[in-house]
């Protein structure tokens, strides 16, 4: 095989090695920065942290909506799984609740428009005992990071529905 053949076939192995690494490494090394960041450099893993007011000057992980209210929970399966609990906001406000595996997949949306009354279920990985009658969202993962967004357009609807958002429940069970 002639070397300008051998040249491009390498060529072309590396940029595939460095493609597959990078498209599987990137999401993980991310999402392990947003973690630390969420868990305050590891201090609150499985617990809620109540974000304050978005400002224009708001930049933890990404840039937040200023309609929004945010509170995040940076969870460890490692220990056994988690009760995830959502409080409804007052006047039926709306509550989203989306769940993150490690590599950054969404693996699970609840909202207050198919759960007025609060979001609740538990979060597990694969083969860990939970509770019977409970709803599971299993996590690929053991690491992740739980997020719930509610609307809060103003600073009196911010301070309305902080209360509700602060009995939200990340905790081993």
């Amino acid at each position: 095989m002639k070397r300008p053949v051998k040249l491009a076939l390498l060529f072309a192995v590396a940029a595939a090695v460095g493609h597959v690494g990078l498209v599987y490494v990137t999401p993980h090394f991310l999402m392990n920065i947003a973690m630390k960041r969420i868990s305050q450099d590891g201090k609150l893993i499985n617990q809620f942290y109540f974000g304050p007011r978005t400002t224009q000057n708001s930049r933890g992980v990404v840039r937040p909506s200023p309609d929004l209210a945010y509170s995040s929970c940076a969870y460890d399966l490692s220990g056994g799984p988690l009760l995830i609990e959502a409080q409804p906001s007052p006047d039926n406000g709306y509550v989203s609740i989306s769940v993150f595996a490690a590599n950054t997949d969404n693996i699970a949306v609840f909202d207050s428009a198919i759960n007025p009354q609060g979001i609740r279920f538990v979060l597990a990985r694969e083969g860990q005992a939970t509770p019977a009658g409970e709803k599971v969202v299993i996590s690929p993962s053991d690491k992740g990071i739980v997020l719930d967004r509610r609307l809060a357009p103003s600073a009196e609807r911010f301070a309305a529905i902080d209360p509700a958002r602060r009995g939200d429940k990340c905790q081993p069970i």
